[in-house]
């Protein structure tokens, strides 16, 4: 009897070597660990691939430490292991905010945090944190390591500088001074993907993170330096406006996320001031 999944081709590497060695002779492979995306892609028949590598057993990307002032989180560490990290609750707190929000507890305890910057979802929760924050990808392949900032890692919708042959094994985030803010709209609290989302840092040089209001999470650098100079809330509001370009979809307008992430703004100024 054939099933939805008859037709995949899937390799098992045991360590990280040898799944860096099929990537380079046997890609294009896609990654997968927790497989909270492709499940959906199988239910919906969206999933155009059908060749996967599946690295969910490879422990050695799991942790998160704390390396020369850098927090670093191996890609397979879950949500769930980030929830409950003393360490990211010190250092990152908006990173937790971000996880607790993403799906039920089922999907906490599969969803990886290397899964969700793969992926590429514009609406992507852990994206806009680890923007605001100035993290690194770091890539492994056979040959070579190599850390990507945040900010340059997306190039379109759905498209990375990341090479066929490469894996994300690690996300390291330097140490963030100001106060943190993470706030997600959604049709629901969690369960749902979001409207909007954003994450901010607020210091001298505020960082400020938005998901869903463009092909790619961004950073709004000229709303940024408006509010480092002191401009008024409705100034750095309709600078925020040029910035973005939200678009219709199923879940909400152009309109309405417009005007929600100029809230949200206001909201991150006022409650970190």
């Amino acid at each position: 009897m054939r099933t939805a999944i008859s037709p995949l081709h899937l390799r098992h590497p045991r360590t990280l070597r040898d799944a860096l060695r099929l990537l380079r002779a046997e890609g294009p492979l896609v990654p997968l660990a927790g497989c909270t995306d492709v499940y959906v892609g199988l239910n919906f028949g969206t999933l155009g691939d059908t060749r996967f590598l599946d690295i969910w057993h490879l422990d050695g990307l799991r942790g998160i430490e704390r390396r020369e002032g850098v927090l670093r989180i191996g890609a397979l560490t879950t949500y769930t292991d980030i929830i409950a990290s003393p360490l990211v609750g010190r250092h990152l707190p908006m990173l937790v905010s971000a996880a607790r929000e993403i799906g039920a507890i089922q999907i906490q305890n599969r969803g990886t945090i290397g899964g969700n910057i793969a992926n590429g979802s514009p609406a992507g929760d852990t994206l806009p944190v680890l923007a605001a924050s100035d993290a690194l990808v770091e890539l492994q392949s056979v040959d070579w390591t190599r850390k990507v900032p945040f900010a340059s890692f997306y190039t379109g919708y759905r498209k990375t500088v990341m090479r066929p042959d490469e894996l994300i094994t690690a996300i390291e985030i330097p140490r963030v001074e100001g106060v943190q803010f993470f706030r997600k709209v959604g049709t629901r609290a969690a369960q749902s993907i979001s409207k909007v989302v954003i994450a901010g840092v607020r210091a001298v040089h505020p960082r400020i993170s938005f998901g869903s209001v463009a092909p790619t999470v961004i950073r709004v650098p000229q709303t940024e330096a408006a509010l480092a100079s002191g401009a008024s809330m409705p100034e750095a509001q309709r600078i925020l406006q040029t910035e973005i370009a939200p678009i219709d979809d199923n879940r909400s307008t152009s309109a309405y996320r417009r005007r929600v992430a100029a809230n949200l703004l206001a909201d991150f100024w006022a409650t970190t001031a």
